[in-house]
C-alpha cells in the first residue's frame, strides 16, 4: 500500500449554525466600522485541522497515512485515542507542552457561506517540523505558512510528489511561498475563490499556472469540480447527498477521495468522482470527522452520481 504523509493543522472545531444570511447584516458602506454580532442556533465542538480530517476520511478509504502535525499537550488526549481508533500513524505528532492544540471557530449561514476565526496553539510548533518518514505521496494542506514553505522545500528535496492546498492560509502566504508550493507540484487545489484569489496574487494566468503544475483543480460546490492539465480539462458532477448539515471539512475529504484514485493511478475523472463521493458524505454531518460509509454505501452513490 502506498504510504501517504498528511501535513497540515490537527485543531479542535466549534462548529455554529447562523439560520440566515451574513450579507443581509453587513452594510457595505459601513465595512471599515465593521461592528456585528450573530446569534446562532448550535454549537459543536469536533476534532478537526485540515491534516486530521484529510487522514480520517482516508482511513475510511482504507488508506494508510501518516500524520506530521503539532497538537498541544494541556488538550490532546482525546484526540489522540481518536486518531488512534481509526488507524491514522500518530506516531510523528510533535506533542507541545504548555500549550493547546489549535482551535477554529466557524460559524455557517444558511447560504454556506462562513465565517471562521482561527487560534494557532501548539500549531505554530509546524515550522519546526522534518520529513525524516519517507512517502510515496505527501499532502501539504494549511497550517502555518512557514511550515507549508518548508514541507514543500523537503518534498523537493527527497524528491516526493505532492498535493499543495493553499486554502485558509491563502491570506497569510505570500506571494513568493505561493509560487513555490505550485511549481514542481502534482496536484493544486482549491474551491473557485481560492484559485481566483491564487491567481491574483501570483499574477499567474491559469495557462502558466499549469505550466507549474500537474494537475489543478476547482472544485465548485454544488456545481461539482473542473480538473484542468496542459492536455485536458475534465468536469466532474456531484454526488448526492441524503442531507446538507455542514459543509466544514468537505474540501479535505474530496482531496483525500482524490489523491487515494490518483495513487492507484485511475482517470482524473475518476479521481473526482472519488473525491466527490467523499466529499458528500462529509457534508451530511456536523463536524469533519463524524461521517462514515461502508463499501457499499460508497460504490452505490459513486454508481448514482449527477453529472
Amino acid at each position: 500500500m502506498k504510504k501517504i504523509l498528511v501535513t497540515g493543522s490537527l485543531a479542535f472545531d466549534y462548529i455554529m449554525d447562523f439560520p440566515e444570511s451574513f450579507g443581509d447584516h453587513i452594510l457595505p458602506d459601513k465595512i471599515k466600522t465593521l461592528s456585528v454580532s450573530f446569534l446562532v442556533d448550535n454549537l459543536n465542538k469536533n476534532f478537526g485541522g485540515t491534516a486530521g480530517n484529510i487522514a480520517y476520511t482516508l482511513a475510511l478509504l482504507k488508506q494508510s497515512s501518516i500524520l506530521l502535525s503539532s497538537a498541544g499537550k494541556k488538550d490532546f488526549d482525546d484526540y489522540r485515542k481518536h486518531i488512534d481508533k481509526t488507524g491514522i500513524v500518530s506516531n510523528f505528532i510533535n506533542i507541545v507542552d504548555d500549550e493547546f492544540t489549535a482551535s477554529a471557530y466557524i460559524m455557517t449561514d444558511k447560504n454556506n457561506c462562513q465565517i471562521t476565526g482561527f487560534y494557532p496553539g501548539a500549531m505554530t510548533k509546524d515550522e519546526t517540523l522534518s520529513i525524516k518518514e519517507i512517502a510515496d505521496f505527501l499532502i501539504v494542506a494549511p497550517t502555518v505558512p512557514l511550515a507549508m514553505d518548508n514541507f514543500v522545500n523537503q518534498a523537493k528535496e527527497k524528491n516526493i510528489p505532492f498535493l499543495f492546498d493553499p486554502a485558509q492560509a491563502l491570506p497569510r502566504l505570500t506571494k513568493e511561498q505561493l509560487i513555490n508550493g505550485i511549481e514542481g507540484s502534482d496536484i493544486v487545489i482549491g474551491n473557485d475563490y481560492e484559485i481566483a484569489l491564487v491567481m491574483e496574487k501570483t499574477g499567474f494566468s491559469k495557462e502558466q499556472t499549469l505550466q507549474m503544475t500537474k494537475v489543478l483543480i476547482t472544485t465548485l460546490g454544488e456545481k461539482g469540480s473542473l480538473i484542468e492539465t496542459k492536455e485536458q480539462q475534465v468536469t466532474v458532477g456531484i454526488a448526492k447527498a441524503t442531507t446538507v448539515v455542514d459543509p466544514t471539512g468537505a474540501g479535505d475529504a474530496y482531496i483525500a477521495g482524490f489523491v487515494k484514485g490518483y495513487l492507484e493511478k485511475l482517470p482524473l475523472k475518476a479521481c473526482g468522482e472519488l473525491g466527490a463521493v467523499a466529499a458528500s458524505f462529509a457534508i451530511e454531518e456536523y463536524g469533519t470527522q463524524k461521517h462514515s460509509f461502508t463499501q457499499e454505501s460508497f460504490e452505490n452513490r459513486h454508481t448514482h452520481m449527477v453529472e
